[in-house]
């Protein structure tokens, strides 16, 4: 005789666009979602005006009961999940420390969907870490959420490769669609009772420091290979930059530069930074090791252009990017 898979009550909690997948994939499933709870609205852009989370603006669409509060550490915060009587609480980039008492109220236990292949990268960024470091893969893994950094046993991975030409951004949104299956599994062999966990290895351990902008400022000594990881890693955000003649230079796409060519050869020589060709196909720069051919660039305050649109406006031949 089939018997329809229990049905958990959860709570989730979450703020970005990473999260949306796998509140979507919950509030479309058996389970109960009783509530979202995601950081409150925060100044954004030059108006500095409010803005709503990416998942409050889809919870309120799924007609899903949204709470902001700032902390879980205050006892209003806490009797509130209390109330809402939960089996699992499903937490996902949500941004808020939760203190012990919060994790302890669930029933079941409160779990996690982090972007890296545990203990590999825990932390705030792995994503852009993955790619920085030159991995070759990474993934998602379901974990249960203790008082410690990304420690928790894991429920569930599943790997996938990581391109050669792969950003941040497209990483970023094939790992939330994962997430949002795999967190969906976990829930439902949770309710079915087959769940099981595996406790991290020991070693093997990293930590994923959350991105700040000064780390986008290319160094044109480091080898090419450095470099080309660091345009795409910081592509969206904060997005790899230099310097024109003292302005800002953002540059979105770029990849190896031809080994053979003129400009190639005129690379030894070169200072680091050197602009050593310009063509339709690209900006070629003198790395400190290597040649970097910029497709796509943006000065400050103007949109992104390909080489080409952006070479009929400003020549860079004999231009030396960087400091200067």
């Amino acid at each position: 005789m089939n018997h329809a898979p229990r049905s958990l009550s959860l709570a989730f909690a979450g703020t970005p666009e990473f999260a949306v997948p796998a509140l979507c994939a919950l509030a479309g499933s058996q389970h109960e979602l009783r509530a979202v709870f995601t950081q409150p609205d925060r100044p954004a852009g030059r108006g500095r005006l409010l803005q709503e989370s990416a998942v409050k603006r889809q919870a309120e669409t799924l007609g899903i009961t949204v709470h902001q509060p700032a902390s879980f550490r205050s006892p209003p915060a806490l009797e509130l999940l209390r109330n809402l009587d939960i089996d699992a609480w499903v937490v996902v980039a949500y941004g808020l420390i939760l203190p012990p008492e919060a994790l302890a109220i669930p029933r079941l236990g409160c779990f996690n969907i982090h972007a890296s292949l545990l203990p590999r990268w825990r932390g705030a960024a792995p994503i852009q870490r993955a790619i920085l470091a030159g991995d070759g893969t990474t993934g998602i893994c379901i974990m249960r959420m203790q008082a410690g950094l990304d420690t928790g046993p894991v429920l569930a991975s599943r790997r996938v490769d990581i391109g050669p030409e792969e950003t941040a951004g497209t990483l970023h949104d094939r790992l939330a669609q994962l997430g949002g299956r795999l967190i969906l599994e976990c829930m439902d062999a949770l309710a079915a009772g087959s769940a099981s966990e595996t406790p991290q290895p020991e070693g093997g351990a990293t930590y994923a420091a959350k991105i700040g902008k000064s780390e986008a400022l290319i160094d044109w000594s480091e080898d090419a290979g450095v470099i080309l990881r660091k345009i795409r890693a910081f592509n969206p955000w904060p997005v790899a930059e230099t310097r024109l003649k003292g302005e800002q230079l953002r540059i979105w796409e770029a990849h190896f530069g031809p080994e053979s060519t003129p400009a190639a050869q005129k690379a030894a020589q070169a200072l680091p930074g050197a602009v050593l060709d310009t063509g339709p196909g690209g900006i070629e720069i003198a790395c400190g090791r290597g040649v970097l051919c910029i497709t796509r660039l943006q000065l400050a305050g103007r949109k992104p252009l390909g080489a080409a649109e952006f070479l009929t406006a400003r020549p860079l031949a004999g231009v030396r990017l960087g400091g200067q």
